[in-house]
């Protein structure tokens, strides 16, 4: 009875060190927790694409805006494209500009037909200086300056004046259109057999 208590008492130790140790659980849990620990990255990731796609949205936004207000302004600059060395340049080529009057020796120009109108002259077809003023001048402004509604352009006035004793007086005096706040103007003036003359040209625009 002795031997046998022994031999079971053998038995158990035996089985009590075949028990696995439990230190091996945590061994086969390491792939499910590296896969817990990385889960976390991909809302970043999906996070980090949104934002850039934020980005690029605002960026397009961003470029029309500026495109809408270039267009705007080329619009607003083109309507109101009046300088004053425009007008300038322009009597001075209106001054040099050959007229259909004609004395004994050649066609008249502007500046000419100015002083011959003064005296009181006629071209030698036998129409009034004055008359071939006014016309030449009228069709080389209507040329130059398109005064309409749709035009940024709304009115002209245009003036020859003379010196005299008691001041400047008209010569010719054209006007068309309205006059508004807005405008530029230039003159030029010229002097001949002593007398002194003015050309002045105001264009009015909104």
């Amino acid at each position: 009875m002795i031997k046998n208590k022994k031999t079971r008492d053998s038995a158990r130790k035996n089985q009590r060190f075949l028990i696995p140790p439990i230190n091996l659980l945590p061994r086969n849990r390491s792939t499910p927790d590296s896969a817990r620990l990385s889960l976390p990255l991909l809302p970043r990731n999906r996070s980090a694409q949104e934002e850039m796609v934020g980005f690029v949205v605002i960026v397009v936004i961003v470029s029309i805006a500026l495109l809408i207000l270039l267009g705007f302004l080329l619009r607003s600059s083109g309507k109101s494209a009046v300088e004053s060395f425009e007008i300038e340049n322009f009597i001075q080529s209106v001054m040099q500009y050959t007229t259909d009057c004609e004395d004994y020796t050649e066609f008249l120009s502007v500046q000419s037909l100015i002083t011959a109108c003064d005296e009181g002259g006629t071209c030698l077809n036998g129409k009034d200086s004055c008359e071939v003023l006014n016309e030449t001048i009228t069709g080389l402004i209507e040329k130059g300056w398109n005064v309409n509604e749709q035009s940024a352009v709304r009115g002209y006035k245009f003036n020859i004046m003379i010196e005299e004793d008691e001041g400047f007086l008209p010569l010719l005096s054209l006007q068309k259109g309205n006059e508004t706040r807005n405008y530029k103007g230039a003159f030029q003036d010229f002097a001949k057999k002593g007398i002194d003359y003015e050309v002045s040209l105001n264009i009015y625009y909104d």
